[in-house]
């Protein structure tokens, strides 16, 4: 039976929710009485690492302190609230951390409700990045969980005046088995106001008795999101809301030098606002924004710059920021290789091409400012945003709706001090939405880079020398899992010609396909077949198990490379995470156009939470990969980008999605970690391989393309 669903727009409403209040207990008293689990933070990493291996700060650019908060909340009703600083990006870390709760609470998982990325109301978190939702967020929410369920048994026990460890949990009550006695989690909260801090020591369900989390499990908001019903900041709208739009330089670096804006101020409703080089215009009519823009005149000067996209590699080498040494160590090794190889490889920028491009609604207040934003970072989003007002951190409340994907490309606050300056100067709320060719323009970039690689291996195999330099695009994963002794991987900063910043899988990509592909090469130097190759190098277990998986499921070397059709296979390592990935490509004779038609990757990152959710990713990476591999590369010139639309700039399309089979190598013995990025870094290595099986060809520069 078919359903129909009627599509609505939804108003934001200043309701309590969304009122901003001095504490956050406040907001939990409007729950009434229950039970609150505390938890005492524990330090963490407060950030990914950017290009290079820096480390972005926390709060103020400090570390994370360690603060108490709090986590989890039972209504009166048996209902749960979970709070949460990490944010729903399309990753399903709404879907993940509701199913640790349901869990360990015994109960379905449309009984939780997640709090999400909400500076007044979640406890501090660095960010949604690195992929360490899983391994950091889980194991805090999964204790709280824990210690909210154990609580429950202890005052069911002190009402029955029962032996605490013959009560079990179930289906939202706390029953005991010998008398047939129950109370549900609303008998057993109702007008209490309760608080237990957790424990380190909380006993945890193992991993053998799971029943929510290791099966396979939908989007728990998924009929919102293909109803129409999820609300992303570009659906909001405040009661006397404005549109807002700014106008921007012709170039990069551009200084405005003067603007006439009258024509702009006598158009009915419009408001321009100029504070330095900042200038847009606000009205109530989203129609006019355009024209109003258009009809400020302005003068920039924009300063010239050699660099440009088809002269890239050599601006990277010249503009390095220190001397790059070769390693006397290494050169002495290969003294005694059989088979040495250099090679230079090629990365290209790309953008992060998110679905919802970006955007912020602001409302000042008495002086504080709310603004609503798709950001990975909340909380270091609110800094840069009371920094630019000069405000107190506190008077600032950053909300983050679920967002419309960010693949590590929406840490920074552009949008949210765009549209809070524009809504300080009209004294009204104003949403600043981007479009497809601002985001194209003035977000940052994956960084491009330039890799240099020497090594030796003797005529069994065994690898004797590895040099690795990577110039600008970063040194995440640059070090070679291999049984490497003596190797020398660095990474070198230059200046770069494009602003850039931390992308899916940040720079573990271009370093997997640099050594992948190197590999290859090395083992032909010694006429070995490049999976016996790298298993010959592979100490590490897991390791290898990956790649053993991946080759039996694809049926590696039961079929002979062709002029048309090629094989190739990689393997690596990051984030907590193992994978290995098998790739068929076809070559068109005509065209010379590469097309990937199946790939079969396994993936191994401990004990899997949920299968299917799992899979979607490794599938989502892989299409997105196959994009960097083949056909994404930012084009500039003297400051200008050069392909900023969808039209000139090409993503995969259905149309370049290949036959797809993951394999999960479910380790229950292991921790979870997270799997939003590390699936990724594996498949432009598998196609260059595959390539170069086909046509003797070796592709060293990304995008690949057949001459």
């Amino acid at each position: 039976m078919s359903e129909q669903f009627e599509v609505e727009r939804y108003e934001l409403t200043a309701g309590p929710a969304y009122q901003f209040a001095p504490d956050r207990r406040d907001f939990l008293k409007t729950l009434g009485g229950g039970i609150l689990v505390l938890f005492a933070l524990d330090p963490c990493e407060a950030d990914a690492q950017e290009p290079g291996g820096r480390k972005r700060g926390g709060r103020g650019g400090g570390a994370v302190p360690q603060n108490l908060g709090a986590w989890l909340y039972i209504r009166p009703d048996g209902s749960v609230v979970v709070f949460t600083g990490k944010v729903e990006v399309g990753q399903n870390a709404r879907t993940s951390l509701t199913s640790v709760v349901a869990e360990e609470l015994r109960i379905d998982r449309s009984r939780v409700e997640m709090t999400m990325g909400d500076t007044q109301l979640t406890p501090y978190d660095g960010g949604t990045t690195g992929s360490g939702t899983t391994p950091r967020m889980v194991p805090q929410i999964q204790r709280a969980a824990v210690v909210a369920r154990e609580m429950l048994i202890e005052l069911a026990a002190q009402q029955w005046k029962a032996e605490r460890g013959r009560l079990v949990v179930e289906n939202g009550a706390v029953r005991n088995p010998d008398s047939g006695q129950k109370l549900t989690f609303a008998q057993l909260s109702d007008g209490q106001e309760l608080t237990r801090t957790v424990t380190s020591g909380a006993p945890v369900t193992p991993v053998s008795d799971w029943k929510v989390l290791g099966h396979d499990g939908t989007k728990v908001n998924a009929r919102d999101i293909v109803t129409g019903r999820q609300r992303y900041t570009h659906d909001m709208v405040l009661p006397g809301m404005l549109y807002g739009r700014i106008v921007r330089p012709p170039a990069f670096g551009a200084k405005l030098e003067s603007a006439n804006s009258s024509a702009a101020e006598t158009m009915p409703g419009i408001t321009v606002v100029r504070d330095g080089d900042f200038l847009g215009v606000a009205c109530a009519d989203s129609s006019k924004l355009a024209q109003a823009a258009a009809a400020v005149k302005t003068q920039w000067t924009t300063p010239r710059t050699e660099a440009n996209s088809r002269e890239l590699s050599s601006y990277l080498k010249a503009h390095a920021r220190a001397p790059v040494q070769l390693s006397s160590e290494v050169t002495e090794a290969l003294k005694s290789a059989d088979g040495k190889v250099e090679s230079t490889y090629a990365i290209s920028y790309i953008a992060h091409t998110p679905l919802e491009t970006r955007a912020a609604v602001a409302d000042w207040n008495d002086g504080k400012l709310t603004v609503w934003t798709g950001t990975q970072r909340p909380f270091g989003v609110r800094d840069e945003v009371a920094q630019a007002f000069g405000m107190n951190a506190a008077n600032v409340r950053l909300i983050v709706p679920d967002t419309g994907s960010g693949y590590g490309g929406k840490h920074t606050a552009e949008a949210a001090i765009e549209a809070a300056r524009l809504a300080k100067a009209a004294g009204k709320p104003v949403k600043v939405t981007w479009s497809r060719e601002e985001e194209f323009t003035w977000a940052y970039f994956r960084p491009g880079g330039v890799i240099e690689a020497r090594s030796g291996a003797r005529k069994d195999g065994t690898i004797v020398a590895w040099e690795f330099h990577n110039y600008n695009s970063g040194g995440s994963a640059i070090a070679s899992p291999y049984n490497i002794p003596g190797q020398k991987c660095e990474y070198h900063a230059t200046e770069s010609p494009l602003r850039q910043g931390s992308y899916r899988g940040l720079a573990a990509t271009a370093n997997h396909f640099a050594r992948e592909c190197h590999m290859d090469e090395l083992a032909a130097s010694v006429g070995m077949e490049p999976l016996a190759f790298r298993l010959k190098n592979a100490a590490n277990p897991r390791l290898r198990a990956v790649m053993e998986a991946a080759s039996e499921r694809f049926g590696w070397g039961k079929t002979k490379s062709s002029a048309t059709q090629g094989f190739g296979i990689s393997a690596g390592f990051e984030k907590g995470g193992y994978i290995s990935c098998c790739a068929e490509v076809k070559i068109d004779p005509a065209t010379r156009q590469i097309k990937v038609v199946r790939v079969v990757q396994a993936f191994e990152c401990g004990a899997v939470l949920n299968p299917l959710q799992l899979k979607n990713q490794i599938e989502g990476a892989i299409m997105m990969g196959i994009g960097g591999a083949l056909i994404e590369a930012v084009q500039f010139e003297n400051g200008r980008i050069l392909n900023p639309l969808l039209s000139k700039y090409h993503v995969p399309r259905f149309s370049d999605a290949p036959a797809i089979d993951v394999v999960l190598v479910d380790r229950k013995d292991i921790q979870s970690a997270g799997a939003g990025e590390t699936p990724i870094v594996g498949i432009a290595p598998a196609i260059g391989n595959a390539v170069f099986r086909a046509t003797g060809q070796r592709l060293r520069s990304l995008p690949m393309k057949l001459a």
